[in-house]
């Protein structure tokens, strides 16, 4: 267990002896790595219409709500908690202003909620980071477009562990927890996936590992 862990681990053991200043610390410990997760997520049309930071502010206030349940059953680490609080509520927000047929949200993986293409931008640059030199940047400009468009063209299940593994920077055990697989398993679908996108690219990319 990494420092961070056991701080996360003694906070909720202080709120569940019903220490407020702990629960306060719990709900606001991870707010801005929510933030960017939401941010991350939402469709850009809806960005127009809700801020990140308020669908956090409202999973927030559902998580105080129902901390008393969490903090007797713990059914995920804490902060996958919040994400999926997050998460319901930008499918909730994205079905009201945006998509016409209802999403079921019991599994995220089969979620339709696209990558926004920033995003897909975000994860290209990722995985195509490169040198500095004029002509080095010019070159990952190009293969970032290629990988932006090798993206946009994988499966859903591929996409999602590159996003969750190299966007929303989840360890594998919590990449685990989010798409209901093993390590083992997280770890066989990155390697996958690398695979596929170097297959649509037709090109080996050197600094892609999982």
């Amino acid at each position: 267990m990494d420092s961070g862990e056991a701080t996360i681990d003694a906070l909720l053991e202080r709120a569940r002896q019903g220490d407020r200043e702990a629960r306060d610390q719990l709900l606001e410990i991870h707010r801005e790595r929510l933030r960017r997760m939401v941010a991350l997520r939402m469709d850009r049309r809806l960005c127009a219409r809700v801020d990140p930071s308020d669908i956090v502010q409202e999973a927030l206030t559902e998580a105080n709500l129902h901390l008393p349940d969490y903090l007797r059953d713990r059914p995920l680490p804490f902060y996958l908690w919040l994400r999926r609080l997050a998460w319901e509520r930008i499918v909730a927000m994205s079905r009201h202003h945006i998509q016409a047929r209802k999403r079921s949200i019991a599994r995220e993986e089969t979620c339709s909620l696209a990558l926004p293409e920033e995003s897909a931008l975000d994860l290209a640059n990722r995985l195509a980071a490169r040198g500095s030199s004029p002509s080095e940047r010019l070159a990952q400009k190009e293969l970032r477009d290629r990988v932006q468009a090798a993206l946009l063209a994988l499966a859903e299940h591929d996409r999602e562990v590159l996003v969750l593994r190299y966007l929303e920077q989840l360890s594998t055990k919590e990449t685990a927890a989010v798409l209901g697989v093993s390590a083992g398993g997280v770890k066989s679908r990155l390697m996958r996936a690398l695979m596929r996108l170097r297959e649509l690219l037709d090109d080996p990319i050197a600094e892609m590992r999982p």
